[in-house]
């Protein structure tokens, strides 16, 4: 099992930026992947940007350019980091942190919001 942490949500303007952090604990060493996850309000769940245990990432279209997910690992946690630069008000959402182990069993962080508005 693990245990994921999240942060750095908020409410920002449109045209800036936000780190968004998620540090997953326990059995760490049979994390396939992580990434992150975008709710708007009312709408359905989609992926953002992901991020494997080697360093390979994948991003959707509209994150492209913008978003950028990265990670590091010590012997306690791996952490995901999503920057989120130039944002948008459509931006605005729920993210979820997640996580993909190799037994492909999922896990989901609780969700961190992001509003950007003027």
């Amino acid at each position: 099992q693990v245990q994921l942490a999240e942060s750095g949500g908020g409410l920002v303007q449109p045209g800036e930026s936000l780190r968004l952090s998620c540090a997953a604990s326990g059995s760490i060493g049979a994390i396939r992947a992580m990434g992150w996850y975008l709710q708007p309000p009312g709408k359905q769940r989609e992926l953002v940007a992901s991020i494997s245990l080697g360093g390979r990432t994948n991003y959707a279209d509209f994150a492209k350019g913008r978003f950028t997910i990265s990670r590091e690992m010590d012997s306690v946690h791996f952490t995901s980091y999503l920057q989120l630069n130039n944002l948008k008000p459509e931006d605005t959402a729920d993210y979820f942190c997640h996580v993909l182990m190799l037994s492909s069993m999922e896990y989901w962080g609780k969700g961190t919001r992001v509003t950007v508005s003027s």
